[in-house]
Order: C-alpha cells, then sequence, then structure tokens
C-alpha cells in the first residue's frame, strides 16, 4: 500500500512543480506587464506638464491674438533706444519682440500692461524668454528721452526695452504696427490718448500680429508660446 501512495507521489511531483513554475511565469509576466504600463503612463504625463500647450489659430483668435499668415515687411526707421544708442529696425532682428506703445506719464493704462508684461515674461520656459524681446514704444517723445526711460522700462525688468525719437520718426514705427496716439491738452499740460493693441513682431523684424485687450499674464504667455512654435514648424 506505501508503495503504491509513493508511487503515485512519485509520478505526480514533476507535474506538480511544473504547475508551480509556471503559475510564477505568469505571476512574474504580469507584474512586468503592469509596470511597463505604469511607467509608459508616467512618462505620458510628465511629457505632458512638460510640453507647452500650443494654440490652434482658431483658438489664438479666441484668446484676442491675430497672427498673419505672412510676416508684414517694415520700413525702417530712426529711433533711440533707452541707452541713448541710435537703432532702427534692426532692433528687431534676432528675436520675436512684444511691443506696447505708452509712455512715463501714464498714469494707469501702461503701468498695468508693462506689469502684465512682465509678468508673462517670467512665467515663460527659459527657452521661450530667450527668444523673445519686450519694448516699449513711446508715444510722448518730447518728455519721454533716454534718460527718462531707462530708469522706467527697467523698474519693470531689466530686460525689457525702450525706444523714442523724433516725433514723425515714432509715428511711422506706431503707424506700420496699426498703432496711433494723439496729444490731448489738459488744464495743466497734456496727456497722451494711444493704442492698447500689443503687436508682435518675428525675428525677421517682421510685423507679424496683434494681441487685443483685456490682456492676461497666463494667456499672453499660451499666445506667444503657441506663435513661437507653429512658426518655428
Amino acid at each position: 500500500m506505501n508503495d503504491q501512495v509513493s508511487s503515485a507521489y512519485t509520478e505526480n511531483a514533476p507535474q506538480s512543480v511544473a504547475s508551480v513554475n509556471s503559475r510564477q511565469r505568469g505571476v512574474r509576466f504580469t507584474i512586468f506587464v503592469l509596470c511597463a504600463f505604469m511607467l509608459t503612463v508616467m512618462l505620458l504625463f510628465i511629457n505632458k506638464i512638460t510640453t507647452p500647450r500650443i494654440l490652434s489659430p482658431l483658438e489664438m483668435t479666441a484668446n484676442g491674438a491675430h497672427i498673419f499668415d505672412k510676416g508684414r515687411i517694415l520700413k525702417d526707421v530712426s529711433l533711440i533706444s533707452e541707452q541713448g544708442t541710435a537703432v532702427g529696425i534692426d532692433v528687431f532682428k534676432g528675436q520675436w519682440s512684444l511691443v506696447f506703445l505708452g509712455f512715463t506719464h501714464c498714469p494707469d493704462i501702461c503701468p498695468t500692461t508693462l506689469a502684465t508684461l512682465r509678468d508673462t515674461y517670467q512665467k515663460l520656459r527659459p527657452d521661450f524668454r530667450e527668444q523673445l524681446q519686450v519694448v516699449l514704444l513711446s508715444a510722448d517723445p518730447r518728455r519721454d528721452t533716454a534718460e527718462v526711460l531707462q530708469p522706467y522700462i527697467q523698474h519693470f525688468d531689466p530686460d525689457f526695452k525702450a525706444l523714442t525719437g523724433e516725433f514723425l520718426e515714432v509715428k511711422r514705427l506706431a503707424s506700420q504696427l496699426n498703432m496711433t496716439f494723439v496729444k490731448v491738452k489738459q488744464e495743466q499740460g497734456y496727456t497722451v490718448d494711444h493704442s492698447v493693441n500689443i503687436a508682435i513682431i518675428n525675428p525677421y523684424g517682421h510685423y507679424q500680429g496683434f494681441i487685443k485687450p483685456p490682456l492676461e499674464s497666463s494667456r499672453v504667455q499660451l499666445v506667444m508660446q503657441s506663435a513661437m512654435s507653429l512658426w518655428q514648424d
């Protein structure tokens, strides 16, 4: 009887070991598949949060940005930078530019807009920020000399730039960017009414579009990252 039991055990033993080994292989394979799946999901998530969202042209329009299919060539002008150096249209070449028409005596809209552009600029990823410059074009060139503009614009960000010059030269550039400004007399002195759109100039120095108010830093950031990415493609 014992011999029969021993014989039966001996015959079934290899099958049991094979069965256990098979189950172990199945468990290891399942664990491998689950780990691979989790790794893939994690990598896709990391890619999503590190890759900037790119707006379509329709989405950019919905966000107040109008990007032209082809940049418009700007005629050269003779202006003066905030550092007191003579510059022309070449000042816009090599980088994207956001150009705002304003003046240092502006009580509200100009400092508010420049603060928004500062926030936008600082929120940009470093690789995008290196490709962008923010420029104030003075709508009050009589009072806004280079000596006045430099501390004013650098108060918002040391990287920001400003342009001034003869009235007709400033007017010529503003008109090409679809911007207008006019002096308005007051009881004491004057103020300046001006456009509040933000002009977008591409690295060729061509007028590429504009952003309409109201301006919000995250929205402007998204528009510029999209514009720069699409233009590179």
